[in-house]
């Protein structure tokens, strides 16, 4: 089939690069001439393991193509897809839907022939009807249909997140549609990877934000018990194991650390919030989350100086890890913001080294001196904080490290070494949700 993807973000570029694997014809639009310029190139706009491999590889077969054009890429389009960013509104954090009605009106004063036009950004409910009205004012004869097709995609996973998913949803009630989509995403169903759930379009619009929000739960309830974990003695990681073991809960989303961060927990948490409060049906339990995952992130800053005695000021900490997870170079949300402003709002000199995402750090951290290595950032600090859980930092020479420390400190907020090793290797070791040593 021809898919038309207008969008090449995240979302956008993932889906159409895996979309063209399955077989499909797929034309990525985007506004931006350099970043399609640069797609040309087979430059990546975003770091996502095996993107620029599965885009080349594509493009070479004549299945991927990329281009400026909104005119070209919707022409004869079987599905125009919409995957343009919906940010947080200044104010009341409510989803920025601008780029969305604006990709909606440009696709239908250049359709062609019928197509379904599917909204694959992160929108609130409701988002899918005003599409809808837009076609109507613009286009009334097109035939065109409105989907809703949310993401659910890991950075870090988004290409083994596409393939395999646990689900896709469609939210739609029309039948020509429903075949449409069925087609798309036929070669799911071939090796049998995945449900294909139809609902209606609003509920699959509310389902992406419900999914988004429990995991954001889970991940503060979690944060909250190692904060009782420290107070009793007890550890948050068996914690962990003892209660996801219950099929009911499940072990996902159970590891405590700084807080949740990125380009969808916390601006969806909000949205969900906006949606509610219009409504007029209180998400408390979500308002408490968001409330919480903030404060956090700071007191992890405080966690870390009181661990230095009590007082930064004047001394050094290599911070390891800036992205708000492994494998992505997104800083947006990241707990090290907040970290790291804490530490500096101490008066701390901060070091720091990510693999990835030092450039995209760069613009957000200022009085920050970015190394080349974990080593460089140790040599002659007073601690060390490991703040994201990339996996180059799961096999640290924690000797060597202790050998270059002014103070053989190690602040670990993602717990991945266990007191003992740290201590073999000269070391005090401060992790979340561990029980005070003697």
């Amino acid at each position: 089939m021809r898919i038309a993807m207008i969008g090449t973000g995240y979302v956008g570029l993932v889906s159409g690069a895996c979309f063209s694997d399955f077989g499909h014809d797929v034309v990525c639009v985007d506004k931006d001439a350099r970043k399609i310029e640069l797609l040309h190139q087979n430059v990546m706009p975003i770091y996502e393991p095996g993107l620029a491999e599965l885009v080349a590889s594509n493009v070479k077969a004549g299945r991927l193509s990329f281009t400026t054009d909104l005119a070209e890429g919707v022409r004869g389009a079987d599905a125009v897809f919409i995957a343009v960013g919906t940010p947080s509104r200044r104010g009341d954090g409510h989803a920025d839907l601008s780029y969305v009605y604006a990709a909606a009106r440009e696709v239908a004063e250049n359709l062609t022939g019928p197509s379904v036009i599917v909204t694959k950004s992160t929108v609130p409910v409701g988002t899918g009807d005003e599409v809808e009205r837009i076609l109507a004012e613009v286009a009334p004869n097109s035939g065109a249909k409105v989907v809703s097709n949310p993401e659910f995609l890991r950075e870090g996973a988004a290409i083994e997140d596409f393939k395999r998913p646990d689900r896709v949803v469609l939210g739609t009630d029309d039948e020509e549609a429903r075949e449409v989509m069925r087609q798309i995403y036929r070669p799911l169903s071939l090796n049998q990877s995945a449900p294909i759930v139809f609902v209606g379009r609003r509920t699959s619009e509310l389902i992406k934000y419900a999914a988004n929000a429990f995991l954001a739960v889970k991940i503060t309830f979690i944060n909250e018990i190692a904060d009782l974990c420290e107070a009793v003695g007890a550890d948050v990681q068996e914690v962990s194991r003892g209660i996801g073991l219950d099929n009911r809960i499940g072990r996902k989303f159970l590891n405590a650390g700084p807080g949740y961060g990125g380009s969808c927990f916390p601006k969806d948490t909000l949205a969900l919030l906006k949606t509610a409060a219009d409504f007029e049906a209180p998400q408390r339990i979500v308002e408490a989350t968001v409330q919480v995952n903030d404060a956090r992130k700071r007191a992890m800053g405080r966690k870390v100086i009181k661990a230095m005695g009590g007082d930064a000021h004047g001394k050094t900490v290599a911070v390891l890890g800036l992205t708000f997870k492994p494998n992505t170079d997104d800083m947006r949300d990241a707990p090290s913001l907040s970290v790291i402003a804490a530490l500096q709002d101490a008066g701390a000199t901060v070091r720091a080294y990510d693999p990835e995402g030092v450039e995209q750090a760069k613009p957000l951290l200022s009085g920050v001196e970015f190394c080349p290595s974990p080593y460089v950032a140790a040599e002659g600090a007073d601690a060390v904080v490991i703040v994201t859980e990339w996996d180059e930092f799961r096999a640290l020479d924690l000797k060597r490290i202790a050998g270059t420390l002014k103070t053989p400190l190690l602040v670990d907020l993602r717990n991945i070494y266990p007191a003992s090793e740290a201590e073999r290797a000269g070391l005090t070791l401060v992790g979340v949700g561990k029980p005070k040593l003697d």
